[in-house]
């Protein structure tokens, strides 16, 4: 059994920053790309930024130059640092990461956490 578990999410107002963190656990023999994903109130689901297992980082136009993904691999954990916040951003955040066990590889989501930037 896998757990994808994200936290940091809040209120903050324009301009400011928040770090969200998500962390696997289980049993998990590796772990290759980590994503974070938005989904927005009556829009769909985008992807904000991946990162694979060496590190190798992709962003979203939108986001490019405020947010930071990273991650540990020691703790199957990775991050979003996400500065210079606009209202737009606002959203549920979901992580999702490509886990190996003993019995399958699948992509696990976690249950996503919520930012609301106002103006």
């Amino acid at each position: 059994q896998v757990q994808v578990v994200e936290s940091g999410g809040g209120l903050v107002q324009f301009g400011g920053s928040l770090r969200l963190s998500c962390a696997a656990s289980g049993s998990i023999i590796s772990i290759s790309d980590m994503r974070w994903v938005r989904q927005a109130a009556g829009k769909q689901r985008e992807p904000v930024a991946e990162i694979t297992s060496s590190g190798t980082t992709t962003y979203a136009d939108s986001v490019k130059g405020r947010f930071t993904i990273s991650r540990d691999n020691a703790k199957n954990a990775v991050y979003l640092q996400m500065n210079s916040l606009k209202p737009e951003d606002t959203a549920v955040y979901y992580c999702n990461a490509d886990i190996i066990t003993l019995q399958t590889a699948a992509r696990y989501w976690g249950q996503g956490t919520q930012v609301t930037v106002s103006s």
